[in-house]
């Protein structure tokens, strides 16, 4: 079943006379549960793609259709609204508050979620519930990225949005990290779709949508993608 549509949808920059055009007449549909790869190299749209489909910008022209909204109409309100409730993000630099422990930062959530999961639950999940009362400085880059993972997923939202997730991680900790998002499509469903440059990451897909230049060069379904564990890093 179809979660995402987006049709002939296109981002445009405009500075004084220059017009850059991020993203041009893209037109792709994504099924429920699926996990995705956008990949390209620096500056092809992936992360301007990312952005309108997490609410973060809007269509120059276009329309993109999210569970049945077309989330290209809506006001800023609505926008807040969709993020809050059907969206969970994770960058590549983790955007922990450093003020808050690792509960308070996930339990966080559920004052912008009305249907956020329990805090707790998604901390042992991620398999830190001993790291309750930490403070993000006491822990290492991967636990903060699946700390980070844990907050979104506590949004209990329809699709998860990562920009570069692995990025900054060793290749140990960022199979960890990939493992557990395999396991958030694969068994609860959720969609999961991921922006990177790395070849090795879309081979763990089951959709891979190749950006360039701000246009689709091709969607590549793979019947058998590859666990992370089975991927040569």
């Amino acid at each position: 079943m179809a979660i995402v549509k987006f049709e002939s949808v296109s981002r445009v920059y405009t500075s004084g006379d220059h017009e850059l055009r991020a993203l041009d007449r893209v037109s792709f549909t994504l099924d429920e549960g699926k996990f995705v790869v956008i990949l390209g190299p620096s500056g092809a749209g992936k992360s301007t793609l990312l952005n309108l489909l997490g609410g973060l910008d809007s269509p120059t022209i276009g329309k993109i259709t999210v569970a049945g909204t077309d989330i290209s109409k809506l006001n800023d309100d609505e926008l807040a609204d969709y993020r809050a409730s059907q969206v969970g993000f994770v960058f590549q630099f983790y955007n922990l508050i450093p003020t808050l422990t690792v509960y308070e930062n996930v339990k966080l959530v559920a004052e912008i979620s009305p249907k956020a999961l329990d805090a707790k639950e998604m901390i042992e999940r991620v398999g830190l519930l001993d790291h309750l009362n930490n403070f993000p400085a006491e822990l290492s880059g991967g636990e903060q990225q699946r700390i980070s993972i844990a907050r979104a997923l506590c949004k209990n939202p329809q699709i998860l949005l990562c920009d570069e997730p692995t990025g900054a991680l060793d290749s140990a900790t960022g199979v960890m990290v990939l493992k557990l998002l395999l396991e958030m499509a694969r068994n609860y469903g959720k969609t999961i779709v991921i922006v990177t440059h790395n070849q090795n990451i879309a081979k763990m897909a089951d959709v891979v949508i190749r950006v360039k230049n701000g246009q689709i060069r091709a969607i590549e379904e793979q019947e058998n993608p590859l666990a992370a564990d089975e991927v040569e890093w």
